[in-house]
C-alpha cells in the first residue's frame, strides 16, 4: 500500500480513540458512495483498544430502522469491499481506494461484476489493470452481458421482492411474549402470513395437480429433451401417461442405482388430499419377473415381500444384474370429490447383461374413478365379430349421438319364436351383431276389421321397433361426441302401385358394408355404409268374413368392400444420360 495511506490509517485510529472517550451509545458515521444509504457502521477496532466495551442504551440495541434500498446498479456493487472507511488490497471496484492505491494492486480480485445471472440481459461492470501505463492505472468499463439460457428473466415486475421485511427483534420484555403465541416462537407476523398464503386454498386435487407426497411430490420418470429418464417429472392428477426413456447403467454398481429399485418407486406415500396429512400407501399388486430368455414368472402373493434388491451376479465371464425394474405402472383411485383414495403398483422385473444397456424402461399411471363402471366398447378401435353394433340418434342438427343404455338394443332386428306370431312376438328383438347375417320372421293375420292404414302402421313398427337408429358408429370405440365421423343410416322405401289395393310393409333388409382399416398385420374392421330398405307390397282389400295371413320378415348382410391391397414400392429410377453422335463409329 503507498505511502499515502498511512496518514490515512492514523486518523482512523484517532478516529476510533475518540469515540471511546465521547459519549456511551454513539458510533461513527461512515458514508459510502454508491451503496444508496449512509449508515452508522460500529468499526472492529474499538474492541481491541478497549477491554470494556461501552454501554448501548437498551432502546436502540435493536436494529429496528428500515433496511437499505436494494442495489441494483452494478457499478455500485463491490463483493471484495470489507473493510469500511479503508482501502482492500487489489479490489478495483472499492470506492475507499484512490488512484495511488490502484498503483500498487498487482491484479484485481473481482474483475466481473454482475447482478443477477438469471436475467436475459444485464449490465456488468469490468474492472482491469493498466501495467503499460506510468503509473499503472485502473480500467472500469460497463458493458451489457446476454444471457444465452432459454429459461432467462425478461423482466421483473415484483418490486417487493427486491427488499427484505423488517424482522422484529427479540429482547427480554418480548421473548416470553411469543413464546405463549398459539403458533409457537416466531419472528413476526408478516411470515405467518406467508406461510397461509402457500399452503392450498381447496382441500381437492383438481385436474393437471402435480400429486403431492410426505416429502414432495410423486415422481414420474419421462423423457424430456432427449430419450433419457428425468426423474423429477411430477406426475399430475388425472392426466394419463405412458412413456418409454432409457438409462445408462454400470453394471458393476448398479445396485448403487435407486432408480432401478423397486422400493424408489413403491416407499412414496401421496397424501390424499393436497397439504393434509392424510397418506396414502402405494400397495404392490404385482410383480413379474422376465429372464434374460424373455420367459414371465408371475410371483406370488406370498412371494412378493420376499424380493430383494437389485444386485450383480456373474454367469462366466458375463455380469447380470437381477431384479432390475424395467416397467412401472401405477393405477390410483379418486373420488368425485377430488380425493386419492387407493393407489396400486405393478412391476415388472427382470435381468440386465452388457448388451441390453443402455436400458429402456416403461412408465405408466392411469387413474379410475370410485364406483365408475366402464363403458363396454365392441371394438378397440375396430368391430369384433359377435359384438352388436354401436348406433344411436340425433335429436336436432349440432347435438351429439343419443345411445341407449342397453348396447344389445341400439340396432335390432324381429326374433323368431316357435309361435310365427307377430303380435305374440311384439317387443322380442335380437341384436344385430358384427358379421353375424341374420334373418327372420312371423306371420300376421288381417281380418275385415283392420284398416288398411291401421295395419301399415302396425306392420311399420313391428319391422322397424322402437327407436331405429340415425347414424351407426365407425368404429367400436367411436365417442358420442364425434358427430361427423358416424356413418348415417340411409333409409329407403320400396313400393308397388297397384290400383285398388292396399300397401303393406312386409320386410326390412340392413345392409352393412365395411373394410379393413389400417395396417396389414393388424387391420381393424370400420362400417362405411349402413343401408336399410322398407320393401312393401299391394294386397287387395279384404273380403267380408275372409282372413289373409301375411309373411314378415327382417334381414341384416355384411359385406366386405375391402379393396385388395397393392404393395407400394418407388418407380424404377430412368436413366437421362444422351450418348455422343459417334459413340457407334465406324460400325454405325
Amino acid at each position: 500500500m503507498g505511502p499515502r495511506a498511512v496518514p490515512r490509517l492514523l486518523l482512523v485510529l484517532l478516529d476510533c480513540w475518540a469515540s471511546v472517550s465521547a459519549q456511551a451509545g454513539t458510533t461513527p458515521v461512515v458514508t459510502t458512495e454508491g451503496l444508496n444509504s449512509t449508515k452508522p457502521v460500529p468499526t472492529t477496532l474499538r474492541s481491541v483498544i478497549s477491554s470494556k466495551p461501552p454501554e448501548i442504551p437498551r432502546a436502540s440495541r435493536p436494529f429496528s430502522g428500515p433496511r437499505p434500498a436494494p442495489v441494483t446498479d452494478v457499478a455500485a456493487l463491490c463483493v471484495c469491499d470489507l473493510s469500511p472507511a479503508q482501502c482492500d488490497v487489489n479490489c478495483c471496484c472499492d470506492p475507499d481506494c484512490s488512484s495511488v492505491d490502484f498503483s500498487v494492486f498487482s491484479a484485481c480480485s473481482i474483475p466481473v461484476v454482475t447482478g443477477d445471472s438469471h436475467f436475459c440481459s444485464q449490465k456488468a461492470a469490468v474492472y482491469s489493470l493498466n501495467f503499460t501505463a506510468d503509473p499503472p492505472q485502473r480500467v472500469f468499463k460497463l458493458v451489457d452481458q446476454i444471457n444465452p439460457s432459454v429459461f432467462c428473466v425478461h423482466i421483473t415486475n415484483y418490486k417487493p421482492a427486491l427488499s427484505f421485511i423488517n424482522p422484529e427483534v427479540t429482547d427480554e420484555s418480548s421473548f416470553d411474549k411469543l413464546m405463549k403465541a398459539p403458533d409457537g416462537f416466531s419472528l413476526n407476523a408478516e411470515s405467518d402470513v406467508s406461510t397461509r398464503l402457500d399452503a392450498p386454498q381447496t382441500a381437492k386435487y383438481e385436474y393437471g395437480v402435480p400429486l403431492q407426497t410426505s416429502d414432495s411430490f410423486l415422481r414420474f420418470p419421462s423423457p424430456l429433451t432427449s430419450s433419457l429418464c428425468t426423474d423429477n417429472n411430477p406426475a399430475a392428477f388425472l392426466v394419463n401417461q405412458a412413456v418409454k426413456c432409457t438409462r445408462r447403467i454400470n453394471l458393476e454398481h448398479c445396485e448403487e442405482m435407486e432408480t432401478l429399485s423397486m422400493a424408489y418407486y413403491s416407499s412414496p406415500k401421496i397424501l390424499r388430499v393436497p397439504g393434509s396429512g392424510i397418506e396414502v400407501p402405494i400397495m404392490v399388486q404385482s410383480i413379474v419377473i422376465r429372464s434374460l430368455n424373455k420367459t414371465l414368472t408371475r410371483l406370488e402373493d406370498t412371494e412378493i415381500l420376499r424380493v430383494s434388491k437389485q444386485g450383480v451376479v456373474e454367469a462366466g465371464h458375463i455380469k447380470i444384474c437381477t431384479n432390475v425394474v424395467l416397467e412401472v405402472t401405477y393405477s390410483l383411485t379418486y373420488t368425485d370429490t377430488g380425493e386419492v383414495i387407493k393407489a396400486d403398483l405393478f412391476l415388472l422385473l427382470g435381468a440386465v447383461s452388457s448388451a441390453m444397456v443402455p436400458l429402456q424402461q416403461k412408465f405408466e399411471i392411469y387413474f379410475i374413478q370410485q364406483n365408475a363402471k366402464p363403458v363396454p366398447l365392441s371394438g378397440n378401435p375396430g368391430y369384433v365379430v359377435g359384438l352388436p353394433l354401436v348406433a344411436g340418434f340425433q335429436p336436432q342438427k349440432g347435438s351429439g349421438i343419443i345411445q341407449t343404455t342397453n348396447r344389445y338394443g341400439q340396432l335390432t332386428l324381429l326374433r323368431s319364436t316357435t309361435e310365427q306370431d307377430c303380435l305374440a312376438a311384439e317387443g322380442i328383438r335380437a341384436p344385430v351383431l358384427f358379421g353375424y347375417n341374420m334373418q327372420s320372421g312371423c306371420k300376421l293375420r288381417l281380418t275385415k276389421a283392420l284398416t288398411c292404414r291401421l295395419v301399415a302402421q302396425k306392420m311399420k313398427s313391428l319391422l322397424k321397433g322402437q327407436g331405429f337408429p340415425d347414424y351407426v358408429a365407425p368404429f367400436g370405440n367411436s365417442q358420442a361426441q364425434d358427430v361427423l365421423d358416424w356413418v348415417p343410416v340411409y333409409f329407403i322405401t320400396q313400393t308397388s302401385h297397384v290400383k285398388d289395393s292396399c300397401q303393406l310393409p312386409v320386410a326390412l333388409t340392413v345392409e352393412v358394408k365395411w373394410t379393413k382399416y389400417g395396417s396389414l398385420l393388424n387391420p381393424q374392421a370400420k362400417i362405411v355404409n349402413v343401408t336399410a330398405r322398407l320393401i312393401s307390397s299391394s294386397f287387395p282389400e279384404t273380403n267380408s268374413g275372409n282372413e289373409r295371413t301375411i309373411l314378415i320378415s327382417t334381414a341384416v348382410t355384411f359385406v366386405d368392400v375391402s379393396a385388395p391391397a397393392e404393395a407400394g414400392f418407388r418407380a424404377r429410377p430412368t436413366i437421362n444420360a444422351r450418348l455422343p453422335f459417334n459413340f457407334f463409329f465406324p460400325f454405325v
